[in-house]
């Protein structure tokens, strides 16, 4: 089984609604979350700093009180020295009597109790001297196993050293206390001073109590463990009695004896304090696990993960719905858009707002109002093209024209003028080949001219002295082309409204150039007669047409009007038609036409299907 792999997603073919929340998400989320992480990460640091300074200072001033009491108890074997009785008792080498050794025993054990037990230190378990193969003990508590009848008891060289003392720790000696107390002893030798000579060894049993009376404070906190060890790692002290006496293993791996440092202890991050002591063979240490130090930043760091959510779904909403605020009119925008490109250019469009899409809706709806009245006014232009051609056509040939040509042909043949009649027919027959002709829309100046000419001749023979005419040709007539059959409408209009009131009428026809403001040359075709003219009330009407709808109706002038509106479609409205009359003395039409050669028939023939076809399509989408 082949199983293609997904496409990763582009980020700009993502919908824009996507992209404005997720923009607006990361540039509000991720820099709050970074603020966020840097700020506790900074907090977090500074209180470890802070308490790694600080926690030091404590255990050293902890482990300096602890020196200041054993200092104290240092003294209490010295206090031996003032009883006279008790130091008789351990001078005297001489054999006694059981009653003596009975009465020896109690003196020592009476001055152990009260100098010991009951005006010194409540720590204090219990007082044992060792002289002469005696022991004298004087307890607080029942006790067992001492160690010096059996042997257990270490040598001097692995006890610790306190000052001038040595202690012996509760792994050393067999030396039980009625409920299993944890304590240490403080060994010192009682040396006669007179003669040097060892008298015995006093041992006092101290209740570690002692040590935790000076460390409470420290200890209160959770989780956090103190213990007093010497240099070699072997426990003196710990919270947990049953370490006391085991070796601390890590001690090669603490990087120093006074400060503190962090260091992993079961998994768990600690803080280790550490502190040397300056008369004791010890170093104190405090172990705390950082999590204790930032349980305050922990809560501030809950409560800011619980603003975090809440304000990245506040933001996310926020995100959402301007993200929808932007696009809906967009999407709306769009759905309108594709309405249009179906071809309902009929739809309406909504405007909500002022901004961008707001503008942009107003340029859209600007754009499809100037599409549909361009489309209109295209599909007018072309309905008017199609009807101006169609009438072109029709004037090609004027059945009156052809029916009075036969007519007066018929009456040539009757009158046996046959030369009349052959050069009417030659006229005519012309005329017909030029009409014939219908597919080119521009035609050389002396085509037309020679149409015109023909036309004219022909009405000639019909209405014989009555009608006069003279073609001047003062343009290159070779050269240059027109639209075919602008001449033949104008000269129609001459004869028929000349000769409706006239006797004669003289027809004059000048082709001629004129230089235009642009420093171009225009063609000027200038139709003048000596009819009895326009009035000026229809004279301005008759413009009038020219200049709004020339192809509003059919009636009177209107293959003036064809002329006209054909002139204009094909050049533009610069290139028009004008009648300039005088009532009772004639009418002259000028026609402008720009000077077209050969080269630029076939782009102005061009430019005219091109504009045929748009048309076409533009009128297929509005129907």
């Amino acid at each position: 089984m082949i199983f293609k792999g997904k496409k990763p997603i582009q980020i700009k073919n993502l919908r824009l609604t996507t992209k404005l929340v997720t923009t607006y998400t990361l540039l509000t989320v991720l820099p709050m979350a970074l603020l966020g992480f840097i700020a506790y990460w900074q907090y977090t640091k500074s209180i470890e700093e802070e308490v790694g300074e600080y926690i030091p200072r404590l255990v050293k001033q902890v482990n300096g009180n602890i020196e200041n009491d054993i200092q104290k108890l240092e003294t209490l074997p010295d206090l031996i020295y003032n009883s006279g009785d008790v130091m008789a008792i351990l001078r005297d080498s001489q054999s006694k009597k059981k009653s003596v050794l009975l009465h020896d025993e109690y003196i020592m054990k009476s001055y152990l109790t009260r100098t010991y037990l009951n005006n010194n230190s409540s720590h204090i378990l219990g007082a044992f001297l060792i002289s002469k193969n005696r022991t004298f003990a004087s307890t607080s508590l029942h006790y067992d196993s001492f160690g010096f009848e059996d042997g257990s008891l270490p040598y001097a060289d692995d006890l610790g050293l306190l000052g001038e003392m040595q202690l012996l720790l509760p792994n050393q000696t067999n030396l039980t206390f009625e409920g299993d107390p944890s304590y240490f002893m403080l060994v010192k030798p009682i040396t006669d001073f007179d003669n040097r000579k060892n008298l015995g060894t006093l041992y006092i049993a101290i209740d570690v109590a002692f040590f935790e009376q000076s460390l409470q404070d420290l200890q209160k906190e959770e989780n956090v463990t103190m213990w007093i060890m010497n240099k070699r790692g072997k426990i003196i002290y710990h919270k947990d009695h049953s370490k006391i006496g085991s070796v601390e293993k890590g001690i090669h791996d603490y990087p120093l004896l006074n400060g503190s440092f962090r260091t992993e202890i079961d998994g768990k991050r600690n803080l280790i304090s550490i502190s040397e002591s300056n008369e004791l063979p010890w170093v104190l240490v405090h172990s705390m696990p950082i999590k204790n130090m930032t349980e305050k930043t922990d809560v501030i760091r809950n409560v800011t993960i619980f603003v975090f959510i809440l304000f990245t779904l506040i933001t996310t909403l926020i995100s959402i719905f301007f993200a929808w605020t932007v696009t809906r009119p967009l999407n709306e925008l769009g759905d309108i858009m594709k309405r249009v490109e179906k071809g309902d250019l009929l739809v309406d469009i909504p405007i909500h707002s002022k901004d961008e899409v707001g503008m942009l809706a107003n340029s859209f709806r600007s754009m499809l109002a100037e599409i549909r009245e361009l489309i209109q006014k295209n599909y007018h232009i072309e309905l008017r093209k199609k009807t101006a051609e169609l009438y072109a056509l029709q004037s090609q040939i004027n059945p009156h024209f052809m029916y009075n040509t036969l007519e007066t042909i018929g009456m040539a043949v009757e009158e046996g003028d046959s030369d009349e009649v052959v050069k009417m027919v030659t006229l005519l027959g012309r005329m017909m080949r030029f009409s014939i002709s219908n597919k080119e829309s521009l035609v050389p100046i002396n085509s037309e001219v020679q149409h015109i000419e023909d036309y004219l001749s022909i009405q000639q023979f019909r209405f014989e002295d009555r009608l006069h005419f003279m073609i001047e040709k003062g343009a290159d007539v070779v050269n240059y082309y027109i639209p075919k059959f602008v001449l033949q409408p104008i000269v129609e209009n001459s004869i028929k409204y000349g000769l409706e009131k006239r006797k004669e009428i003289d027809i004059q026809i000048h082709i001629s150039d004129e230089e235009t403001q642009t420093g171009e040359e225009d063609l000027l075709l200038i139709v003048s007669d000596d009819g009895p003219g326009i009035t000026e009330s229809k004279l301005i009407e008759l413009n009038e047409k020219l200049r709004l709808d020339p192809m509003m109706k059919r009636d009177s002038g209107f293959g003036i009007i064809n002329v006209n509106a054909r002139i204009g479609m094909m050049f533009g409205e610069q290139y028009n038609l004008q009648i300039n009359s005088e009532y009772g003395k004639g009418t002259s039409v000028i026609i402008r036409l720009p000077k077209i050669n050969a080269q630029q028939v076939s782009m102005y023939v061009q430019g005219e299907e091109k504009n045929r076809d748009d048309t076409k399509g533009q009128d297929g989408h509005c129907r």
